[in-house]
């Protein structure tokens, strides 16, 4: 699942070899991906979320990610984000389940 503002970040155009971005394509056709609107109606949402994390600061895609997180009664996310997606919490209190994991440094 994500949202249209979150389409842009895929980068396809940041695959070089053709068949990497086919298979990308492939990949978002395949429906392993949905995308999901976000409505005038969940502005207001969307607005409170950002304003709750303004310290962080919240942007406006990772609050739709949130909204629908909620909204989808997902708590899974597959982002290299950890830092935010650490602080965020689903209704205020659910922490999500981040994959892949958080790489360690080895020494």
């Amino acid at each position: 699942m994500t949202s249209g503002s979150r389409s842009p970040e895929i980068r396809l155009a940041g695959l070089r070899p053709k068949q990497e971005r086919s298979a990308a394509w492939g990949f978002l056709r395949s429906g392993a991906v949905v995308v999901l609107s976000i409505t005038d109606e969940d502005l207001p949402a969307l607005e409170e979320l950002m304003h709750r994390y303004e310290d962080r600061p919240m942007d406006f895609a990772d609050a739709t990610l949130v909204l629908l997180a909620r909204r989808e009664s997902l708590s899974t996310i597959f982002t290299i984000d950890h830092n935010d997606f650490e602080t965020y919490r689903i209704e205020g209190k659910q922490r999500f389940c981040i994959v892949p994991e958080r790489s360690r440094r080895l020494n």
